[in-house]
């Protein structure tokens, strides 16, 4: 596969190419060493495409992981307590999972509740989500996954590797997946939209196709 379009937020590629170039061009192997043909394996059952092959969202994350969990890259959790307090979040971003706790029940709260978030790949500090679902599943990947890492101090940079549109079709306008499929332009212009400070954490939106 190839890197057709990148949007750098908040300053999230400039980070990768002063910091961490040997990372950024690891992703960028990983991206190059994809065949997407090899995942052409979902039958579609859509009404206006029955029976055609389309690229299989499930086999491309397993591509894609099988190629960086060989360089290292792992899944990681982060837990942490939930508050509906604004005035304790200073206090519990950034502390330890126990501390939060103690934190919270100093404030009489007794019974506080643990959650989590996992994100997919993360190395040396930088997450990755590979995204190829609908568009709630990218909308809570930079909004809350990437957020919510940043501000607890595991990562530097969030990274959303997402298709174009061109992968959902072919030049001749065929469908080559599923209808629905999140994708970098729509993705891109959803952060525009929001302002040039939100989401508060650095980000790189990869744009690729095969």
């Amino acid at each position: 596969m190839r890197i057709v379009e990148t949007y750098s937020h908040l300053n999230g590629e400039e980070y990768l190419l002063v910091h961490q170039p040997a990372i950024y061009d690891e992703i960028k192997a990983v991206i190059a060493n994809l065949d997407a043909a090899k995942c052409m394996t979902k039958t579609s059952k859509e009404k206006t495409m029955r029976g055609k092959k389309l690229f299989s969202p499930p086999a491309l994350n397993k591509a894609f992981e099988a190629e960086f969990r060989a360089r290292g890259w792992s899944e990681s959790r982060y837990k942490y307590y939930v508050t509906t307090n604004r005035k304790y979040l200073p206090e519990l971003v950034g502390r330890p999972l126990k501390e939060q706790r103690d934190f919270l029940a100093a404030q009489g709260i007794a019974n506080p509740i643990q959650s989590y978030k996992q994100t997919d790949f993360v190395k040396n500090r930088v997450a990755i989500e590979v995204q190829f679902g609908k568009y709630a599943f990218v909308a809570f990947d930079l909004f809350v996954k990437h957020l919510l890492f940043y501000s607890g101090d595991l990562i530097d940079v969030g990274i959303e590797i997402l298709p174009m549109k061109e992968m959902s079709a072919d030049q001749n306008g065929g469908r080559r997946m599923s209808t629905g499929i999140a994708y970098f332009e729509g993705e891109v212009y959803n952060i525009l939209r929001h302002g040039r400070n939100s989401p508060p954490v650095p980000l790189l939106i990869i744009g690729i196709a095969p």
